[in-house]
Formats: structure tokens, C-alpha cells, sequence
């Protein structure tokens, strides 16, 4: 049986409030498509480099106008929705980048905090220190959405494949990979990223994105994308406009193509350089 998914892609702006208004409307879209899953990008609460009006901004997660108007949503339309991630206070004060998966009772089902953070400085001179605002996470997460396994993981987690492996390994038949992708970065790698996740697990990738200019003056690359496991493009924003991307997911791929490729059972021990 198929899971009928939704990919909504956003141009959040600077303040929770107004990112629940901006995307709670292609959530209702999604829902009334027929979709059991939302899945919506990174920063979806909020978008703000400014580190000062960030830490202004923040609120904990049960406190968050946008965390708390998709949770009531989720219970209204009765479905699944993943918050790609939400930039929320932890309790001890510091700033996490958080993915949460929301059930159709609008109950928190599981979290995970952004464990690889954005630390670059690009050509032309865009420069990113993610570190000196948000606190990195520690533990991998799977989580269930109905018959599915997810595993969760957000934007910059892409180029560790590492990290898919342990996910798919316990379990994840659907990789989720919420992202504000830079337009450099999103031109030269996005795609390629995307479909290498899904070879080498076998398993679905769902990436919704940000895309376009910001309130804050980032710009991202959008084109949201389902990658099957066997590494085909199933659905494809080719722009980067608020939109909503459908994509109904058979689960028996993923046995067809962990079939013919076993390599999740073929690890073995090897010397470093």
C-alpha cells in the first residue's frame, strides 16, 4: 500500500508568527490533496542570520508560534506532518535546529537536533557559521509513521553518509533531508547528493527546501525532491516558488532494491590510512 506524501517547499521569513502564516495554507493544500504526510523544509518557523535577532526572536519549542500552529493543524486535518526543522531555545539556553515529527493528534512524536552544522565560507563571499549559534545534536533518530520507518536527519547532514547508513541499518526506509540549500551549493550539488543518499541506502529520500530571497537576505535554491531507492527522481520542483510537490511512496521498492544491491549487510573492518 502506498503512503501519499506531500513536500511543501517555502520562502520563510524572520518571525515565527509569520512563518505559521505562510505555511500553514500549502499545509492545508497538501492535506486536502490527500496527503498523510506534510514534510516541510528546514527553518520553517523562522529564517534569520542575524544572530542577535535570532537569540531576540527564539522561543522553546512547546512556546513557538509556528511549532505550535502546525501541532494544532496536524490534529485539525488529521495528519502526519514533519517540521523539517524549527529553530527553537533548549532549556539551557542555547539555540537548536530541531526536525519534529508531528501525529495526526497533533502530539510530538519525535524530535532530532541538526548534528552536522554549517561551517563554510563559499566563493563570492558568502560566509556561514551556523556553530556560533545553534548547538549540535548527538543521537541519530528513527521514528514510525504509520508502516513507515523514518529517519530523520536536516540540510548539511547530506554530506555525511554516515549517517544514512546507521539510519537505513536500524531501520529507515525514508530519508528525510529538510533543507535551506545556498544557491551555489544547490546548483553544483544538490541532485547528485540526493540521489547518492538514496543508492547507497536503498531507500526513499524526501527533500523539501527553502527557496528564493529572504526577509533576512539569504537566498536558496529550492527544488524540492523525492529520490526513489534505486536512485530515480520521482517528483521534482524545477523552481524555487512556495509550492506543494506530491509523491505517493510504495515501501516495497525499498525491499526490491536492498534486494539486488545487499550492500547494507556487506560492511567489513578495514584499516585507516
Amino acid at each position: 500500500m502506498a503512503l501519499e506524501i506531500a513536500l511543501v517547499q517555502l520562502r520563510t521569513p524572520a518571525t515565527a508568527a509569520a512563518g505559521l502564516a505562510h505555511a500553514a495554507p500549502l499545509v492545508r493544500q497538501a492535506a486536502a490533496e490527500g496527503a498523510r504526510l506534510i514534510v516541510t523544509p528546514e527553518g520553517t518557523n523562522l529564517l534569520q542570520r542575524n544572530r542577535t535577532a535570532l537569540f531576540e526572536t527564539l522561543r522553546p519549542m512547546e512556546e513557538d508560534a509556528c511549532v505550535v500552529g502546525l501541532r494544532e493543524l496536524a490534529a485539525e486535518l488529521g495528519v502526519w506532518v514533519l517540521i523539517g526543522s524549527a529553530m527553537v531555545l533548549r532549556p539551557d539556553g542555547k539555540c537548536a535546529n530541531r526536525s519534529i515529527l508531528v501525529d495526526p493528534k497533533g502530539a510530538v512524536a519525535a524530535t532530532y537536533d541538526k548534528v552536522h552544522l554549517f561551517d563554510v565560507d563559499l566563493a563570492g563571499g558568502e560566509r556561514y557559521r551556523e556553530s556560533a549559534s545553534f548547538e549540535p545534536g548527538a543521537q541519530a533518530v528513527v521514528a514510525a509513521v504509520d508502516d513507515a520507518k523514518l529517519g530523520l536527519s536536516v540540510c548539511y547532514d547530506i554530506r555525511f553518509a554516515a549517517l544514512y547508513r546507521a539510519l537505513a541499518q536500524a531501520g529507515a526506509e525514508i530519508l528525510t533531508i529538510p533543507a535551506a540549500f545556498t544557491q551555489p551549493t544547490g546548483a553544483a550539488h544538490w541532485e547528485t547528493l540526493l540521489r547518492a543518499r538514496a543508492i547507497e541506502t536503498g531507500a526513499f529520500v524526501l527533500a523539501a527546501a527553502q527557496g528564493g530571497l529572504h526577509e533576512d537576505g539569504r537566498a536558496t535554491w529550492g527544488h524540492s525532491m523525492a529520490v526513489a531507492p534505486w536512485g530515480e527522481v520521482i517528483a521534482l520542483a524545477d523552481h524555487d516558488a512556495p509550492c506543494v510537490l506530491r509523491v505517493s511512496v510504495d515501501l516495497a521498492e525499498v525491499g526490491k532494491a536492498r534486494g539486488s544491491i545487499p550492500a547494507l549487510r556487506h560492511d567489513r573492518a578495514f584499516a585507516a590510512p
